[in-house]
Parts: C-alpha cells; sequence; structure tokens
C-alpha cells in the first residue's frame, strides 16, 4: 500500500479517536452533573383555579424543582394539609402553590375568605362599561367618584345654577372582584347587574352605603403603584361651560316710607283781654 494512503488513514483514526475522546467525556460530565443536582418534588395546581375556589385532590398534582425552593412552596408530602383551604389568587396549571396565596385552614372558600384581619368588603354596582370592560379586576386600584346635588340645597338659587357637583370620595381603593348579581326592578324582576367588590375599612364601608343609596358612583383606574393620596378639589357642572359665568343673585330690599305726622287743630283761648292760640294733634286731624 502506498505510504501516502497510510499516512492518510492514520491521521483520520487520530481524529477520530480525538473526537471520540472529547464526546465521551462531555457526555459523562454533563450526567454526572444531572446526577448532582437535587430535585424537590412540591405540590403545583394541575389545572387553572380561580380565586375563591376551594381545593380538593383533584386540582393539585406535583412538579420536579431543581435547585432552592420558592418561599413557602409545599412539599408532596404534605399535599393533606393543603386540601379544603380557599385560594385566594388565581393560579395557573403547573404552577407551584405557595402557602400565602392560600386561606388559612378552616377559613373556607369563597370572596369572605380573602379579607384581610380588620378589613371588609363592600359591593359596588357599577355600569356595563366598567363591568365589562375589565379595567376593575381583582388587585386593581380605583379611585372612588360621586356625583349628585348635596341635601338641604335643592331649594337654593345659587346651587340649583350651579348644577351637579362631583368630588372624590375615596381614593387607592383595592378591588377584590368583579362580576355579576342579581337584583330586582322597581317592578319586582331580577336582572343582572356588574357588581365590584371593593376592599376598604369598616369607616370607609359606612361612607360607601350613604354614597351608594344618595349619589351616583364612578370609578376610576390608577395605577397600582401611586399610592400617594391626594388633595382634590370638586367640581360644578357649569364650570364645563367657560362662556357662561355663574348668576350673581342680589336681593332688593322693599323701600319702607316714612309715617306721616297726624293733623293738627288750633284753639283760641280768651283770658280776659289776653288770647292765645293753642294747637293740638289728633289721628283724625279733626278740630
Amino acid at each position: 500500500m502506498n505510504r501516502r494512503v497510510l499516512t492518510i488513514l492514520l491521521l483520520a483514526f487520530v481524529i477520530a479517536g480525538g473526537c471520540a475522546f472529547v464526546v465521551y467525556h462531555l457526555v459523562v460530565s454533563r450526567m454526572t452533573a444531572t446526577k448532582t443536582v437535587a430535585t424537590t418534588r412540591v405540590v403545583a395546581a394541575a389545572t387553572d383555579i380561580k380565586l375563591g375556589v376551594v381545593l380538593n385532590s383533584a386540582d393539585l398534582t406535583a412538579v420536579e424543582i431543581s435547585g432552592a425552593l420558592p418561599k413557602g412552596a409545599i412539599l408532596e408530602k404534605d399535599k393533606g394539609n393543603v386540601i379544603g383551604r380557599g385560594v385566594l389568587s388565581d393560579l395557573y396549571q403547573g404552577e407551584p402553590i405557595i402557602d400565602a396565596r392560600l386561606a388559612p385552614v378552616g377559613s373556607g372558600g369563597g370572596l369572605a375568605a380573602t379579607i384581610p384581619q380588620g378589613m371588609r368588603a363592600v359591593a359596588v354596582r357599577v355600569d356595563d362599561i366598567i363591568g365589562v370592560s375589565g379595567f376593575a379586576t381583582p388587585g386593581m386600584r380605583v379611585d372612588v367618584l360621586i356625583s349628585g346635588i348635596p341635601p338641604g340645597t335643592q331649594g337654593q338659587t345659587i346651587q340649583n345654577e350651579q348644577g351637579t357637583l362631583v368630588e372624590t370620595l375615596l381614593q387607592n381603593i383595592q378591588v377584590l372582584s368583579a362580576g355579576q348579581d342579581i337584583q330586582k326592578d322597581a317592578e319586582g324582576k331580577a336582572h343582572p347587574v356588574q357588581v365590584v367588590n371593593l376592599l376598604v375599612t369598616p369607616e370607609q364601608a359606612q361612607v360607601v352605603d350613604l354614597a351608594s343609596n344618595q349619589t351616583k358612583i364612578q370609578l376610576v383606574l390608577r395605577n397600582p403603584l401611586d399610592t400617594k393620596t391626594d388633595e382634590v378639589a370638586g367640581a360644578a357642572q357649569i364650570s364645563l361651560f367657560k362662556s357662561v359665568k355663574a348668576p350673581i343673585v342680589k336681593v332688593q330690599h322693599a323701600k319702607v316710607a316714612a309715617p306721616k305726622a297726624p293733623p293738627a287743630f288750633s284753639i283760641e283761648v280768651l283770658n280776659g283781654n289776653k288770647s292765645s292760640e293753642e294747637k293740638f294733634s289728633t289721628p283724625g286731624g279733626q278740630q
């Protein structure tokens, strides 16, 4: 055989052997690294789970997590401690379940389980635009506006000229839930209405209840990171029209004529050869 051919074959074997050696070491090192990384099985959602749902075994599964576990993750062996607890926020399929996102043991499910200690949930009826548009979703922050005519001012001319007044009642209020509720109209017929549940303090709940019965309520969306409470001045309907100035009401007082002096009459008095005149006044002025 030609020496040149032998040299080429020898070089080919050497290169092939070197490549095989490198590939072997890469595979072995990767297998070794895989074996050294520990995994832990934790409880996860078997399907999408909505807020307020009480968990059962069909809602749960287990997934492998390598490395450090998320804070509050529940191990598979503690799966029994999860069943029967309510969900405080939406969970998605395959997502590890965190203890902080579940209601305390024994508190059940539904909206009540999502209310923190010392707070209240108050329902506010809204129009279809707010309810269906999707901005009033759980976790969002809103301001509560009220519009109407203040009580006790309906008979005042100046107040009637200003029209409807709008003021900011509450600021930076968290939305707990949004959906439909069944209410009856004036004829007693049931019909669905859009309702938003707000997370408020007991004092704020009283204010919202008064406002919902006496005025019209409007919710406005705000940035969840903007927690500042601003001093907002109210607005009057007449302020929308720049060309119209609020009328100035002048009170005209009626002039009262001064009373006339009663008419007078005189009597001539004779005393000897002297005479004098005495003047007297009477209501009728008759002599």
